[in-house]
């Protein structure tokens, strides 16, 4: 099937926004293929605010109509307590929180941005989809994210080339109970690390440390700006290391389990 063909036989739906590569694209699409939709955006803790802003971007760039959907996802033990199916529990409660928005404007049909490379294993939330019937056009089109970065750069999509994300819990090892401390604290030390020149990275909690993981060619700016680090992150964290198992592009896995120390040096 292309997406063409989808859009044809879907021509009114409603799209679980996120303003990443995926979603972004699948939105392009919806819009070209002359589909009456709408993005929505679940606003939580677990999401920083510089993605709302890339989806608020995003949309206005598109002339997308866009509604953001505040909840706190905290207030269910079965996220808050963070077992290793977590996500599972959290997919459920954002898509029921669209689904329930969407169907109040007759949005009947609710997709996501799931795309051909995203392995089940690897994404305890895609059972949540399956159970709530949500569709994942890009994937059931068999577009990989390779594709879709591709064709996001062809349409002139400021997100072709926006690295992979995974929201703000998956920084604490599963077991270890989220609080809203906890995340604005990673958020406020993620913050401060793009804003010196990381843009694809990550700032993980192991106890009351912080766990930075770069990619291989951004090793010698935590290196060269290691004082600056320390002093910054010193604030909110305890010991701050910088783990030598380097980031690589489009993690999945890693981001929805427990992580091991790995090989770390402190900075």
């Amino acid at each position: 099937m292309e997406l063409e063909d989808f859009f044809k036989e879907n021509p009114k739906l409603a799209i679980a926004f996120s303003g990443g590569v995926d979603s972004a694209y699948l939105l392009y699409a919806a819009i070209k293929y002359n589909a009456s939709v709408k993005a929505y955006y679940v606003k939580s803790v677990f999401q920083p605010q510089s993605e709302l802003d890339d989806a608020i971007r995003l949309t206005k760039e598109l002339g997308a109509d866009m509604q953001v959907i505040y909840t706190d996802i905290l207030n269910s033990p079965l996220i808050a307590d963070n077992p290793s199916d977590r996500c599972y529990h959290c997919k459920k409660v954002i898509f029921a929180e669209i689904a329930k928005a969407a169907a109040k404007e007759q949005y009947n049909v609710l997709a996501d941005g799931t795309n051909a490379s995203d392995e089940a294993a690897d994404r305890p939330g895609m059972r949540a989809l399956a159970e709530l019937s949500v569709h994942s056009p890009l994937k059931e089109c068999g577009l990989s994210k390779d594709n879709i970065r591709h064709l996001s750069k062809e349409a002139g999509l400021f997100t072709w080339d926006k690295p992979a994300y995974a929201c703000l819990a998956t920084r604490i090892p599963a077991g270890d109970k989220i609080t809203k401390e906890k995340l604005m604290i990673t958020e406020t030390a993620e913050n401060y690390l793009s804003s010196i020149g990381f843009n694809d990275f990550r700032v993980r909690m192991c106890g009351s440390a912080a766990r930075i993981q770069v990619t291989e060619k951004q090793l010698g700016l935590a290196l060269a700006r290691r004082q600056d680090i320390v002093n910054e992150l010193g604030r909110y964290y305890s010991a701050v290391m910088l783990d030598l198992e380097i980031r690589k592009c489009e993690v999945k896995k890693e981001e929805r389990q427990a992580f091991s120390l790995g090989n770390w040096c402190k900075l």
